[in-house]
């Protein structure tokens, strides 16, 4: 998706329905700053605004994401593209929430060790040197539950029973026994555990074995 030529789009359409981008924003209930970013091409709507989008400027979503109206005879090719560039797009980001969640880790990991190195080695008065510890536990746990929240809902998880591929609950995620991204939980498709995978398409999924 070209969002340079979707926010030109955008603005275009604002336009013939002589809207600002103030009163644009104030009917999306955001600010003309996101507006102004979405025609410059710098950035694109949420997930969340885009209906309420389409229907202010009388388009649908398919044009909203070619950056143009789209005839009939083109419409189910430019929506099947744009699928296939959504899929593209949310892989690649998945990708990268995962190289983010072990750079936390690790990070957390790292402090932690510091923090007791610094607590164990250091002269100091024995209120400060719990503290320090403490802090750096907290600190640990804090990066582990923004890295496990990441892992929940980067990708998918694949059921080794039936294949079901889903997305689990931040509970199930949390509970679970693991080794490394693989989690011991229960398929809520077929209700039996199994130790699944993770996996960052629903498409390139291997099937499971049976």
């Amino acid at each position: 998706m070209d969002q340079r030529k979707i926010g030109k789009f955008i603005a275009e359409r604002r336009k013939n329905e002589n809207l600002t981008q103030a009163q644009l924003a104030e009917k999306l209930g955001i600010t003309d700053r996101a507006v102004s970013k979405w025609e410059t091409g710098k950035s694109m709507p949420d997930y969340s605004a885009i209906n309420p989008l389409c229907e202010i400027l009388k388009i649908s979503v398919n044009d909203l994401l070619c950056g143009e109206a789209v005839s009939m005879e083109e419409y189910n090719k430019e929506l099947e593209n744009n699928l296939l560039e959504m899929i593209k797009q949310k892989e690649e980001s998945d990708k990268r929430l995962l190289s983010l969640e072990v750079f936390i880790g690790v990070t957390a990991t790292a402090v932690l060790f510091v923090m007791i190195f610094l607590a164990a080695f250091t002269e100091m008065a024995v209120w400060l040197r719990i503290s320090i510890v403490v802090f750096g536990f907290a600190l640990f746990f804090a990066g582990c539950m923004y890295a496990l929240r990441i892992e929940q809902v980067a990708g998918y998880y694949e059921c080794r029973v039936c294949g079901f591929i889903y997305v689990p609950t931040y509970k199930a995620v949390n509970l679970a026994m693991h080794m490394g991204r693989t989690r011991y939980m229960r398929c809520p498709s077929c209700g039996k555990k199994s130790w699944q995978k993770k996996v960052l398409s629903r498409e390139r999924a291997k099937p499971a074995d049976r």
